[in-house]
């Protein structure tokens, strides 16, 4: 398929109407099963011949570990850069190329958009030096862009500069100004031990990763330490990993367990945990897999190594990892 067809998807992806997602995701199959050499060879090793899948479930999903070892692409173009995965040592990172950064970070500004309202109507404080410490990092990235979009003052990046996100946090609290604290686990609750305060009326957002820094928390234990520390009544989430180019978020509720809402690009599936190629049913726990629009220049259809459940309503819970799963920097604690 040509570069009109890519024209025509892109400008549907624009539109992002919940009620076009399987039609849509149709178009990209086909695109891509045509397009991308290495999704292709998949299908053809399943034995699972495009024009015979009659069901989006039906759909194979591209294990996400392949981004570990392939430049994967729909099409022939030269990429603008490249993201990837934080790795802890023996562990071989992620690459996903980038073909239009701008593509997306706008989208990753709808995804936000449509849960928070616009970047611009906040000041935005990133908590994320792991990331800051190294290149290709796509939460980096998104979070660059909304520091750009907010244009309040003390928007900003904060790498071991405690005092300073202290004065910053205490000064939009008591102008009533309406915050993000955007934060990589380890690095909030490093915060959270060296100045508690309170934060009432802060949106206080965890990415997850403890890269190596801290003993490993459930969600359940992270988040009733910054409630404690920050005075706070509940913690937001963000999922997000460097091979999808969509986000998920979850705010707080009444469940032990975050539920995770995804944008509007963005599906989660989930397989049997023996049987990677049957659905499971819903609420039952298996295999995370996500249908990702957003990746039309890469491979929308892939498997995680996480273990969860995907409610009838379109959300989902991240439970674990699959017992051998390398772990996973951005994201995830075992519940």
């Amino acid at each position: 398929m040509g570069t009109l067809d890519r024209a025509v998807l892109l400008s549907k992806l624009a539109d992002g109407r919940p009620e076009d997602f399987e039609a849509l995701a149709w178009q990209v199959f086909r695109y891509q099963a045509a397009g991308n050499v290495l999704y292709a060879r998949y299908l053809e090793l399943l034995g699972r011949r495009p024009e015979q899948i009659s069901n989006l479930s039906e759909i194979p999903l591209l294990p996400a570990s392949l981004f570990k070892k392939y430049a994967i692409q729909t099409g022939d173009w030269a990429a603008q850069t490249e993201f990837s995965s934080s790795s802890t040592t023996g562990q071989t990172p992620s690459r996903h190329l980038v073909r239009d950064i701008d593509f997306y970070l706008e989208n990753a500004r709808r995804g936000f958009a449509a849960f928070y309202g616009d970047p611009s109507e906040w000041c935005v404080l990133a908590l994320l030096p792991s990331y800051l410490e190294r290149a290709g990092s796509s939460l980096v990235a998104m979070a660059d862009y909304f520091i750009r979009l907010s244009g309040h003052p003390r928007s900003g990046f904060f790498l071991h500069n405690y005092d300073d996100l202290c004065d910053a946090l205490e000064e939009c609290r008591a102008a009533g100004t309406r915050t993000l604290l955007l934060g990589v686990s380890f690095a909030l609750l490093d915060f959270a031990e060296r100045c508690p305060m309170d934060l009432s009326g802060i949106t206080i957002m965890e990415t997850g990763g403890m890269k190596g820094r801290r003993k490993e928390l459930t969600r359940q234990e992270l988040h009733a330490a910054l409630r404690q520390a920050f005075g706070v009544t509940g913690v937001h989430s963000e999922y997000g990993m460097t091979e999808l180019f969509s986000q998920a978020y979850s705010r707080p509720g009444g469940g032990t367990v975050p539920v995770f809402a995804p944008s509007a690009t963005l599906r989660a599936v989930a397989h049997e945990i023996y049987d990677p190629l049957c659905p499971a049913a819903s609420g039952r726990t298996g295999v995370l897999g996500f249908v990702d629009l957003a990746n039309l220049d890469t491979c929308s259809f892939i498997a995680t190594e996480d273990v969860g459940r995907v409610h009838a309503d379109g959300t989902f819970e991240v439970l674990g990892r699959l017992d051998a799963a390398e772990w996973r920097g951005c994201n995830l604690m075992v519940e």
